[in-house]
């Protein structure tokens, strides 16, 4: 595992991204919670992934983007 740096651009994306998660997510009228049991994860990693405190594996956005009904895609478009 690498210790170097992450570049500038990387918070300010993962941000991004959980910002288009948690639209989703409150379009549908779910809570953190509600999402966390339908994408089979702690309501908790949901906030962290929602806020970029969070780096989401691949699954965990797969998971996301199913329970969300959405393409992958539609989650980290630019």
């Amino acid at each position: 595992m690498t210790t170097d740096p992450l570049p500038d651009w990387v918070l300010p994306r993962r941000q991004q991204i959980g910002a288009i998660i948690r639209t989703a997510r409150t379009e549908r009228g779910l809570t953190q919670i509600q999402l966390g049991e339908l994408a089979g994860m702690d309501h908790k990693t949901v906030h962290r992934i929602e806020y970029g405190t969070s780096d989401p594996s691949l699954t965990m956005l797969l998971r996301l983007a199913s329970a969300l009904r959405v393409p992958l895609a539609d989650l980290v478009r630019e």
